[in-house]
């Protein structure tokens, strides 16, 4: 059966992938509209769901990171740039 997979690596040293998946129909060789349009619309609310467990495992993760590590920044510059590498430009 086909899924949708969508895998979350974290920077180093924070820990091992957390993968999320669904399992999506299986589609006949030659579909006929109504079952690709089914297909279609199962891989939409798919993709929805599996968006809205990124976001609430993320969301869960930065306030495990923020107890942790009691840091007083700004909080909305660290939602927006979550999970990605922070360059300095030092010119």
């Amino acid at each position: 059966m086909p899924s949708l997979t969508a895998t979350y690596t974290p920077p180093a040293p924070a820990g091992p992938p957390h993968t999320f998946s669904v399992d999506l129909p299986a589609l006949p060789p030659q579909p006929s509209t109504q079952e690709r349009i089914a297909y279609l619309d199962k891989l939409q609310s798919s993709l929805k769901s599996v968006q809205a467990d990124v976001n609430a495992f993320l969301t869960e993760r930065m306030d495990q990171d923020r107890v942790a590590g009691g840091s007083k920044r700004d909080d909305a510059k660290d939602e927006e740039t979550y999970g990605e590498e922070i360059v300095d430009d030092q010119d």
